[in-house]
């Protein structure tokens, strides 16, 4: 039995092909189908910020009480922090703070 021998061709063959790069005189090209879609497909971000002036002030409403509560307690966390640390470097701080940790 004889082993097949490879088939070398210079050019591609078949019903799609129309000639080799640069060749623009070739034979018409067929069986190509271009797509596209309705435009009112196209047009999927209509109404949404007059739906988001109901939609919206609504979800935020509702999800008011899980991010409202920590925003709230770290804000006033962060300016008693503030305040206090404001006091303690302070000259009232630093001599009200003298007595209690200086015991000579």
């Amino acid at each position: 039995m004889q082993v097949s021998q490879a088939r070398h061709s210079a050019m591609p063959s078949g019903r799609k092909w129309i000639g080799w790069w640069g060749a623009m005189g070739g034979p018409a090209q067929k069986g190509i189908t271009q797509y596209s879609i309705s435009p009112y497909q196209t047009a999927n971000m209509r109404g949404a910020v007059q739906t988001y002036l109901f939609y919206g002030y609504k979800r935020i409403m509702q999800q008011a009480p899980y991010f409202a509560a920590p925003v709230a307690a770290g804000y006033f966390i962060y300016t008693w922090g503030k305040k206090t640390a404001a006091y303690n470097n302070s000259k009232a701080g630093h001599l009200a703070h003298a007595g209690a940790s200086h015991d000579e």
